[in-house]
């Protein structure tokens, strides 16, 4: 298994999302226009609710850095260096970190290899690993203390109590930008995948082409149906990314809320103690939710990919 490959593939994918996700306006004011930090500041101190929109930390020229894409890069860094240190002097019997990511990188592939084929995964695994990675990583680290606590905030009038409004760190996969950058880069690879393994036209006949054999006016009946039927089917991918990005940032950012939720519920000598049998939940479903973004994207390729005889019965 080629273990230097697959890290600077990382490297490249990463790049790829981040320059996705540079975007100075975010998806998520769209979806919400009027819920700002300052607007969740004014009349709600004691009990400040993650904002949709990311905060803005500094610019670089016309390029808006969030805290949700700082918190990105160092991710994407750490993931970065660690793969380089474990694969950097490559051993016959691999111990320490080089065991950990030849047991990581052998079963997300022995694991696709059995949902998608043997053949599929050699096309596309670099993708669907990189991406269940990528995203376990973000999930746990945005439950590190710290994320969201730390950065600028204001003094309560009420209660004197200082209000974090404006986090350094915040979880990446609760923003908006990032969970639609990489449901859009698969769309990208899906494009690209399919004209590959089946052409243009192959693509085509497998959108709109009827299944089965039939002759005369049934084969003409059919003809009409399944067209019909393609044309829904277009509508459908094009909702895929719209479907991936939104069930990941969603349940991402439901968490955050949560946590931040069952803190202030509780008084302050509690505030602690009360949200931690939460984190153990958020961590499987940090896990959870980067294993199914994996399976979805490789289940829409193994769609329209060629069929696998060993595959079929599934």
């Amino acid at each position: 298994m080629p273990f230097r490959f697959y890290s600077r593939l990382l490297l490249a994918m990463f790049v790829a999302t981040l320059l996705c996700a540079g975007g100075a306006d975010s998806l998520a004011a769209t979806a919400a226009p009027g819920q700002t930090a300052d607007a969740h500041t004014a009349g709600h101190d004691e009990h400040h609710t993650l904002p949709l929109k990311a905060v803005e930390l500094f610019h670089i020229g016309k390029f808006t850095v969030t805290n949700s894409m700082l918190m990105t890069w160092i991710v994407a860094a750490v993931i970065i260096i660690c793969a380089q240190m474990a694969t950097r002097n490559i051993k016959q019997v691999p111990t320490g970190a080089q065991n950990f990511w030849e047991w990581l990188v052998e079963s997300l592939y022995n694991f696709l290899s059995g949902v998608i084929g043997s053949e599929l995964v050699k096309r596309t695994f670099w993708f669907f690993a990189t991406c269940f990675i990528f995203i376990l990583t973000l999930n746990w680290f945005g439950l590190i203390p710290g994320v969201g606590t730390i950065g600028w905030g204001h003094t309560s009038p009420t209660s004197g109590n200082f209000i974090i409004d404006q986090p350094l760190f915040r979880g990446a996969n609760a923003d908006l930008n990032l969970t639609m950058a990489m449901a859009c880069v698969f769309f990208a690879c899906w494009i690209l995948w399919a004209i590959q393994m089946n052409g243009v036209g192959g693509v085509l006949v497998h959108i709109f082409g009827p299944k089965g054999k039939s002759s005369g006016f049934l084969k003409i009946l059919l003809l009409v149906i399944f067209f019909l039927v393609g044309i829904l089917e277009v509508v459908s991918i094009l909702f895929r990314p719209v479907s991936l990005s939104f069930r990941l940032y969603g349940n991402i950012y439901a968490g955050e809320v949560m946590l931040e939720s069952m803190a202030a519920v509780a008084p302050k000598f509690l505030a602690w103690l009360i949200p931690i049998p939460f984190y153990f939940l958020e961590l499987l479903v940090g896990f959870v939710q980067a294993l199914v973004f994996m399976l979805l994207t490789g289940v829409f390729t193994l769609l329209i990919a060629p069929h696998d005889p060993a595959h079929e019965h599934h």
